[in-house]
């Protein structure tokens, strides 16, 4: 079957999306022709002003399109306690949990030498800036547990040794209602290496 090209132009470009394949993205491209032209036109031109009025959080580096995020600009926040996250939707998974009420930063990435990724893509310098701008008491590294987050969350645990913080590390194990026989070696190694007394 050929397709009109603004119907390919469509359907590639939904393809850009993560887990969207040629399949769903023709499923998307038809679904919004046949029945959600008024749901497209609308998702347009919220991607549209996304897209040109989106930028960076000044203090905390998520998306925002004012200067400070709305977490950032809270009174409410205790800005001695300091969360590092590598993206935008860890911040909101951090957030999500309920119980955190510090600030945060977010690096945008990982360190990674074979992606030329190095500690000035990661904005460290406005890191600095942040701890001394603020009495920040602790930093929790939230970093995944990925060996670039573990040496990401090393490396900026050796950069802020000279301030006098706390410096912390999320835990990582098994899951909440996980069954030992299917957890992976290495997370059961490092739960029984972070264990704690009871």
């Amino acid at each position: 079957m050929l397709l009109s090209p603004l119907l390919e132009k469509l359907i590639e470009a939904l393809r850009c999306l993560p887990g969207v394949g040629p399949k769903t993205a023709q499923r998307m491209a038809f679904q919004l022709l046949e029945r959600g032209r008024d749901n497209g036109k609308r998702l347009a031109t919220i991607l549209h002003d996304a897209m040109h009025n989106m930028t960076y959080c000044k203090s905390c580096r998520t998306f925002s399109e004012v200067e400070l995020c709305q977490l950032c600009s809270s009174p409410n926040r205790d800005r001695s306690l300091l969360c590092i996250v590598e993206s935008p939707i860890d911040m909101i998974a951090v957030e999500q949990m309920g119980g955190y009420r510090g600030i945060y930063f977010v690096l945008r990435g990982h360190l990674s030498p074979l992606d030329g990724i190095g500690p000035e893509d990661l904005g460290l310098s406005d890191l600095n800036r942040l701890l001394e701008k603020y009495a920040i008491k602790e930093i929790i590294l939230a970093t995944n547990p990925t060996v670039e987050g573990e040496a990401t969350a090393h490396y900026i645990s050796e950069m802020v040794k000279h301030h006098p913080l706390k410096i912390t590390r999320i835990a990582h194990g098994v899951p909440l209602g996980g069954e030992l026989e299917y957890i992976d070696s290495g997370t059961l190694a490092r739960a029984f290496s972070g264990r704690d007394q009871i």
